[in-house]
């Protein structure tokens, strides 16, 4: 009988126990989310912190958005193109020697490269969790897979953005910026996989006889200006898709950015006019520039945003870029930096958690986040270096 008393008590206080945490943190977050429009309001007045915040997630859907979604849609094109006259076969012939050399991966892992740098990083994990693909892994190569192909992740987007911009080497300079971090940050993952479970070394991905990996046969009954026709189209439309999904982190992630990156305007005054804000950002990064200055080569703290924003949503990151270019704050050497960072990390902290999760390794992410932050942070370092190098020849 008293066993029983205790562990009913035993619930009952662990029902309260969660029902005390979960209002903890309900209080918790009223007094982040209070404090933070307390101080935005305090210092811009609270009918400009709401019409500057209106205005700028209106010129960012009007202004960057659908431009993003117009590059999403050309590139998604020119992807599904690729995939359908097997240039994407042909680019995974050319780049599966360089595999193991450098990634520590088999040759077949080139096609997540290729994939992900066509669309967007979970398409790894599509590929990963397919056996026919998995069988060539060990079990630490194929859970590294998550930040193998983060570091592709909307590549294309992300150099034609810049190439749009008007910078045409530079983003070529982030690319290779953007591998050396990918380098990194796979082999690190590797590392960590095998000091937490040193079995993974030797056990396979899949448990089964060996296969081949078995090409899709294309149908190619159809006549040639159907298969263009339908490639251009179907990849327009996921293109729409994607352009679609980056909506939230562009207007909610970059206005919330750019209102702690801006300042007030020349006059002094605030007006409630699209990318006004409180600066905290830059004197932020002010305290600590040398290091950015030295590290990446940002001559302006305002240029800190970008990385910071690449964490949650590269497409996002995106949309500072002009603003920047339009205030100087950002130069070639900038580009190349961006380029790196941005593609190397293109929004890791809210996809990683899903990727790892998919794969059934959930309890890696912290190390997975880690490895990639560094990586992340290499790319830039190596793209600052190489812009200084090739600026040189």
């Amino acid at each position: 009988m008293n066993t029983h008393n205790n562990s009913t008590a035993g619930k009952v206080n662990s029902k309260a126990y969660r029902r005390l945490g979960a209002k903890t943190q309900g209080v918790i977050c009223l007094i982040v989310v209070l404090g933070f429009f307390w101080y935005l309001g305090a210092n811009m007045g609270v009918s400009n912190m709401i019409k500057s915040m209106m205005a700028t997630a209106h010129d960012l859907l009007l202004n960057t958005v659908f431009y993003l979604m117009a590059v999403c849609v050309l590139t998604g094109a020119i992807g599904r193109l690729f995939m359908e006259f097997g240039v994407v076969k042909l680019l995974e012939t050319i780049l599966r020697p360089l595999m193991k050399p450098l990634f520590n991966l088999p040759g077949v892992a080139s096609l997540g490269a290729v994939m992900t740098f066509l669309s967007d990083n979970p398409a790894v994990i599509s590929l990963a969790n397919d056996k026919q693909f998995a069988v060539y892994f060990k079990k630490y190569q194929l859970i590294s897979l998550t930040n193998f192909g983060t570091a592709f992740g909307m590549g294309l987007l992300v150099i034609m953005f810049m190439i749009g911009q008007g910078y045409m080497w530079e983003p070529i300079v982030g690319l290779v910026g953007a591998c050396i971090g990918c380098i990194i940050s796979t082999r690190m993952m590797q590392k960590f996989v095998i000091k937490s479970y040193p079995e993974y070394e030797i056990q396979e991905a899949v448990q089964h006889e060996y296969e081949e990996i078995k090409e899709v046969e294309r149908d190619n009954k159809q006549s040639l200006f159907i298969r263009i026709l339908n490639s251009l189209l179907d990849g327009g439309k996921s293109g729409v898709e994607v352009g679609l999904a980056i909506i939230p982190g562009v207007l909610i992630i970059s206005t919330m950015v750019m209102l702690l990156t801006f300042g007030a305007p020349a006059s002094g005054e605030y007006t409630g006019g699209a990318y006004e804000g409180v600066g905290v950002l830059p004197w932020l990064a002010g305290k600590i520039n040398f290091l950015f200055e030295i590290l990446f080569g940002f001559h302006d703290p305002h240029m800190v945003a970008f990385p910071i924003t690449s964490l949650g949503a590269v497409g996002a990151a995106l949309s500072l870029v002009p603003g920047f270019l339009a205030e100087g704050w950002m130069d070639g050497n900038g580009i190349a930096v961006c380029t790196a960072i941005g593609m190397c990390w293109s929004g890791f902290l809210s996809t990683h958690t899903a990727m790892l999760d998919s794969l059934g390794y959930r309890t890696l992410t912290s190390k997975a986040i880690i490895a990639h932050t560094v990586g992340g942070f290499c790319a830039a370092i190596a793209a600052h270096f190489l812009y200084l190098l090739v600026s040189l020849i």
